[in-house]
């Protein structure tokens, strides 16, 4: 569906486009941080379509990834368009099936239904990955399966070369799960450790190739950022934003105070402190914790929705709850009422994190005549931002009370009981 959607798309994998021809340009020596150079690196490699629009062509060709993307991104870039596209599609479909399989192969000890259920349901709203090219299908599906060979201490190299290309690529979707592992005792520290040392070394070779070819990137990447989050512009999470709402929409906590007091210098530091707070008792409980092959899942369960809050995050980004569904399982057979609102949660913000909701949502608003009243923008407003935000915000909120009050305990044996059950199982797998 993902495939026929993007041949259906207007323009095709815009947010791919970004990123093979910034690298196509610091490949024939120009900066792909300028502007200017960007753009003409377009024209000269036919990246310009006749349905380019002057609000595409804007933010294609300001390039806003960190410079530790390249070396990941410079291996599409060696072939040409159609090649490069296909090859970049594909691997972002192999890692987020790869991703769910390897949560649902620790899920499925517990509830192998209910965690085959959640996985469908996420593989079925990862459409915009293909429509729009945009690498966080790669850095998730890439941080996910590096969880699991950490976890099942399975592949272990190739976990650590997973986690550092998904820092890589896109680090505000994965640093806190990386976080985690710091925190975290036994091998999960030493195993986030070596990941560190395998970005360093290539970070360092990306910048020094990136400050050779173009000296002024770093104020250039400033001044990108700044202006892709200016006062209604593309990254700004406001209600005048101009992409910030829509299917791809923005859902980040600024963009709910935003409508009460459309200013950054209110809605920010209140987001920090909702979201700051609540990232903070996680943290002193994760490292005052002895965190264990079962624990370890209710450690990342509520930082996968909280890392989407305080900063700038897409609707895609959240397919990181993938790494949530073991909890969820563990819940399920543990029974109960709060079974039951686990699953909700789960179920809720999957599917409100999908492209498909969100289409039939706006299609049918397009075909209903509503009655022109003063309050009709800001109603539309909130039943277009408020959503994905604040069943986020209350996934991270359960899944932290869960995890802080030890509720994840099943009652039927204990921790280190079940933990050796799953050694076995994983013996005779």
């Amino acid at each position: 569906m993902g495939f026929a959607l993007e041949n259906a798309a207007p323009v095709s994998t815009v947010d791919f486009r970004v990123v093979y021809y910034s690298a196509r340009c610091l490949l024939t020596h120009h900066d792909p941080y300028n502007e200017g150079e960007l753009a003409e690196t377009y024209r000269l490699q036919g990246g310009e379509t006749s349905r380019d629009t002057t609000g595409l062509h804007r933010m294609e060709t300001e390039y806003i990834y960190f410079p530790t993307a390249f070396p990941f991104t410079v291996l599409f870039a060696l072939f040409p368009w159609g090649p490069a596209h296909i090859l970049w599609l594909g691997f972002t479909a192999a890692s987020l099936i790869l991703g769910a399989i390897l949560m649902w192969d620790i899920a499925s000890v517990y509830a192998p239904t209910v965690s085959g259920l959640l996985v469908g349901l996420t593989l079925a709203n990862c459409e915009l990955f293909f429509i729009l090219g945009n690498p966080a299908g790669i850095a998730i599906g890439l941080g996910v399966i590096a969880v699991w060979c950490f976890v099942r201490e399975r592949w272990v190299t190739v976990g650590v070369l997973c986690m550092a290309i998904s820092l890589m690529l896109k680090p505000h979707d994965s640093a806190l799960v990386w976080l985690c592992l710091v925190l975290a005792e036994r091998v999960y520290r030493k195993r986030a450790l070596q990941t560190v040392l395998v970005l360093l070394v290539v970070s360092v070779a990306s910048i020094l190739w990136v400050t050779h070819v173009a000296p002024n990137w770093a104020s250039e990447f400033e001044a990108n950022l700044v202006q892709n989050s200016a006062h209604g512009y593309l990254s700004d999470p406001g209600p005048k934003s101009s992409a910030g709402h829509g299917i791809g929409m923005i859902i980040s906590l600024q963009t709910v105070i935003s409508v009460f007091r459309d200013n950054p210098r209110v809605y920010n530091p209140i987001a920090y402190a909702i979201v700051g707070a609540l990232i903070l008792v996680w943290m002193v409980k994760t490292a005052r914790s002895q965190i264990s092959s079962t624990t370890i899942w209710f450690a990342l369960a509520p930082i996968s929705a909280l890392s989407m809050l305080p900063l700038y995050h897409r609707l895609y980004d959240a397919k990181i709850l993938m790494l949530a569904i073991p909890a969820c399982a563990m819940l399920w057979l543990r029974g109960g009422m709060i079974a039951w609102v686990s699953l909700f949660l789960n179920v809720a913000a999957i599917l409100l994190t999908g492209g498909f909701a969100w289409a039939i949502f706006f299609r049918i608003l397009s075909h209903i005549t509503l009655r022109e009243t003063p309050n009709l923008p800001i109603v539309l407003t909130v039943l277009q931002v408020f959503p994905v935000p604040l069943t986020l915000l209350a996934f991270g909120s359960f899944y932290l009370h869960i995890y802080v009050k030890g509720k994840w305990r099943l009652q039927d044996e204990s921790e280190s009981a079940r933990e050796s059950r799953l050694d076995t199982d994983q013996a005779g797998r």
